[in-house]
């Protein structure tokens, strides 16, 4: 499902990132572009959905739903620096599961990279990720995915003014910024493989080199760059999404019964319209129209 044109792009001051850091959700938040309005009408699971010794009873044991994030990404998961609520589409969502599980939506986010998020699922530092973790075979065989429950599509970033890149083959020969263990890498390689990739661990990082003329385009998730537009007008988005990335809730492997509740918790909020009135409140907010129609669950391979 590719993304639909651009209706506004607002400079907005830069939130760096806090490589280790946490933020906990209050137990009965405040409006917030985050969709908190929305999380209200968000369903609860019965009482006998909630199985002795299962992980969901123990996130209701503990009382907060502990989720692999991020604290620096507008519209999907951005820390609000006047309010300490942490807005947008993956941030909803992730609160949303925690009303379902526990009966209100208390979270912390743990804020992780992109290879950091397959450790702290197996080693039990977080519950779960939500972070525009777009689901391989790959990643499948490390951790397990519920979903998918979006899907964008790598684009290309570069900065305004910059010509000569309209599609990825113009990539070859130039060097190309790309997040360390993200799909971007292999279709670098695959449609410009004389391209020579830099890789960072953070979307800021990515950014912030491709500013600083570290490299001359910068490959992410087209969701991610409208984001990155969004908070500096510098950046360009030159071409259309050029491959489907399924996102998945990203799950400690092996844990069967979770990720069952999981998908039924999301075919749930869909059936309900939540999911559709998360998006509108985020993503949304910048992309014109009708929320899109979400992925089907199970469609894809690793899901």
């Amino acid at each position: 499902m590719l993304m639909k044109k651009i209706i506004a792009v607002v400079a907005v001051s830069f939130l760096g990132l806090a490589a280790c850091g946490e933020a906990s959700s209050p137990a009965v938040p405040g409006p917030s572009k985050s969709g908190t309005d929305v999380i209200g009408q968000a369903p609860v699971a019965a009482a006998s959905d909630i199985l002795p010794g299962s992980t969901m009873e123990k996130i209701k044991q503990r009382g907060e739903l502990i989720v692999g994030g991020s604290l620096d990404a507008p519209l999907l998961s951005q820390q609000n620096p006047a309010t300490g609520e942490v807005e947008g589409f993956d941030a909803a969502l992730g609160k949303a599961l925690a009303k379902y599980i526990i009966g209100r939506p208390k979270v912390k986010i743990v804020n992780s990279a992109s290879e950091t998020r397959e450790a702290l699922l197996s080693n039990g530092t977080v519950d779960v990720v939500f972070q525009t973790y777009t689901i391989t075979e790959e990643r499948a065989r490390q951790v397990a995915f519920a979903g998918p429950y979006y899907t964008s599509g790598l684009t290309i970033a570069v900065k305004k003014g910059t010509s000569g890149i309209a599609k990825p083959e113009d990539l070859n020969g130039k060097k190309v910024i790309a997040g360390a263990n993200t799909p971007a890498i292999p279709a670098i390689k695959k449609l410009a493989p004389q391209a020579e990739i830099i890789t960072f661990g953070s979307d800021p990082e990515c950014l912030q080199a491709l500013t600083q003329d570290r490299g001359v385009a910068y490959v992410q998730d087209e969701t991610l760059l409208i984001a990155a537009a969004k908070k500096d007008p510098s950046i360009s988005i030159v071409t259309k999404p050029f491959t489907v990335d399924p996102y998945g809730i990203g799950l400690k492997h092996g844990d069967d019964q979770f990720k069952t509740f999981v998908n039924a918790w999301l075919g749930k909020i869909q059936a309900a319209g939540v999911w559709q009135r998360i998006w509108k409140d985020s993503i949304g907010t910048v992309v014109t129209g009708d929320a899109p129609q979400p992925p089907r669950i199970g469609s894809v391979p690793g899901s």
